[in-house]
């Protein structure tokens, strides 16, 4: 599903036309970014968790060249399902 899908149907199940569906969802992922950015967690019972999980600075490899290359550390954003939301996919 892409954006302009979701757009409409979240326009369609909350009775939203599709500019205020899409304030909605823009304002949504706004908020999960800046919490993020912030170290905040964004917790949706139900549905699943938003984190920043740190990774390790590691040796890779340039595949082109086989050459080993220092790979820096990095924040990554994940998500991490909740049960229903697992529950509701089986």
């Amino acid at each position: 599903m892409k954006k302009a899908e979701l757009i409409e149907k979240i326009a369609a199940d909350a009775n939203l036309t599709k500019a205020e569906a899409n304030r909605a969802l823009d304002a949504f992922l706004k908020s999960v970014t800046e919490s993020l950015r912030g170290g905040e967690e964004v917790a949706l019972v139900g549905f699943g968790s938003f984190k920043v999980r740190a990774r390790p600075a590691r040796q890779g490899r340039n595949p082109k060249t086989g050459e080993p290359i220092q790979i820096e550390a990095a924040k990554m954003p994940v998500f991490q399902a909740g049960k229903a939301l697992k529950d509701a996919v089986k």
